[in-house]
């Protein structure tokens, strides 16, 4: 079985390592025009990688699916394409590469909600009926 917890919680602490130098930078400059970016780094990068990675920790079963390859995949490509894309929107350059991310990053969602709806499924008790002692 892979593991997802570390790989997810590495991840997030990159992007918070990302997001933190991208604020300093703003205050530094006092160009807070990527706000939004930073915002994004924060919030899909940090905060989601890292519950993502911590619900692979507290529930193991999550790991024993190709499901949660998939939504690493997923979730690691998206929460870096999604801000660099509205980066791009914000220099206006082009908001193509924003809307990949964002569906990039609505497939992980929903990868992970299949993955814990199989896990959920599968920890159900057998309706069979159990005589009454």
């Amino acid at each position: 079985m892979r593991r997802y917890d570390l790989p997810f919680l590495i991840l997030a602490a990159v992007s918070l390592l990302v997001g933190v130098f991208m604020g300093i930078w703003m205050g530094i400059v006092h160009d807070f025009q990527f706000a939004p970016v930073h915002a994004h780094l924060n919030l899909l990068g940090w905060v989601c990688l890292a519950l993502f990675g911590i619900c692979y920790r507290v529930y193991p079963a999550l790991q024993d699916s190709p499901l949660a390859h998939a939504h690493f995949a997923l979730a690691a490509v998206g929460a870096f394409v999604l801000p660099v894309g509205i980066g791009l929107s914000i220099a206006e350059t082009t908001p193509v590469v924003a809307i990949a991310g964002s569906f990039i990053w609505l497939a992980a969602v929903v990868v992970f909600l299949l993955n814990l709806v199989r896990i959920a499924v599968a920890d159900q008790p057998s309706s069979r009926l159990i005589p009454a002692e």
